[in-house]
């Protein structure tokens, strides 16, 4: 352990290690995902796919050796034990910094299918990075302003489209596909801004959610619900690469997935739309109490003004 290191050689060995774990297994995967590209017929990808998850998977044991090398990390988790690495799980966590998805990693990798994520298109041109989604067929999405779609009526469903195209692959081999309910990372100027109903959490966004389970809600065995929390705040990825994730708590429960959410039109159809905005809803009411919950009343801040009594 290097814990006692200064933070500043903290940030760069595990930085390093970092890259260069990337930098190991990036070309690898590329070789294989080229024969898929060359070759985009069923049998090819049915051959080749578990070839790419076991790389990545792998990839992601050496992120956990530097994490465990480099972190002096109190871990409370509940709720991982049984999970199935050979069935499919709709993923669902509240999102405050990109530290969650190496937690996330971290936690269930080869506990569950990998993690596929719907990332925004601008990040294909991460470097190395970008590369490595594109071969591991992370959905690139573009998110457009309503504002610009008003302007540009013909691009409105073409997120649904590459969405629904996604988990048509999804479908093939076991996945876990990964939804941030919130679309984008809490702040507490978000939160204002929004004047979310939520302490902890910014107002869901079910469009994506609704979109994963009328494609392939027949393939998930069930909802993996997960809530991370940062006792001492959400961690920066510069000070989590300075060793300063002291503790995390993470909770997973299992639900069942309502089978009316599996078959309506979330687009087309106001009421389905409805009925499925109160469950997420309701979902996040109960992550919110969880997370009051995990921090405590030692922890608890005054709700702003606009929440209505709990």
């Amino acid at each position: 352990m290097l814990h006692f290191l200064p933070g500043p050689l903290l940030f760069a060995i595990a930085s390093l290690l970092m890259v260069l774990n990337a930098l190991f297994w990036v070309p690898i995967l590329l070789v294989f995902a080229s024969f898929k590209f060359v070759l985009p017929f069923k049998r090819v990808r049915l051959a080749i796919d578990p070839v790419l998850l076991f790389i990545a998977e792998t990839w992601i044991s050496g992120n956990s050796g530097w994490m465990n090398l480099t972190q002096r990390t109190t871990w409370d988790v509940e709720g991982i034990a049984g999970l199935d690495p050979k069935s499919w799980y709709l993923v669902n966590s509240n999102h405050q910094s990109w530290v969650d998805i190496l937690v996330l990693q971290h936690l269930l990798n080869r506990r569950i299918p990998l993690l596929k994520f719907f990332i925004k298109q601008q990040l294909i041109w991460v470097p190395v990075m970008g590369l490595a989604w594109w071969a591991l067929d992370f959905p690139f999405m573009r998110r457009h302003t309503e504002e610009y779609l008003k302007k540009h009526p013909e691009m409105r469903g073409k997120d649904q489209a590459t969405t629904r195209k996604a988990c048509e692959k999804f479908a093939l081999i076991p996945t876990s596909v990964m939804n941030f309910l919130e679309g984008t990372r809490f702040t507490k100027a978000k939160h204002a801004r929004q004047q979310s109903p939520y302490r902890h959490l910014l107002k869901p966004k079910a469009g994506g959610m609704a979109l994963a389970l009328n494609a392939m809600g027949d393939k998930f065995r069930a909802i993996l619900d997960v809530t991370i929390v940062y006792p001492d705040g959400a961690p920066t990825f510069s000070d989590f690469l300075r060793g300063k994730l002291r503790r995390v708590v993470v909770r997973v429960r299992l639900l069942p997935i309502p089978k009316p959410l599996l078959d309506g039109d979330y687009a087309q159809d106001p009421a389905f739309r409805e009925a499925f905005a109160q469950w997420v809803q309701q979902l996040w009411r109960n992550k919110d109490a969880q997370i009051d919950a995990l921090l405590g009343p030692s922890a608890a801040q005054p709700a702003p003004a606009w929440l209505p009594p709990a």
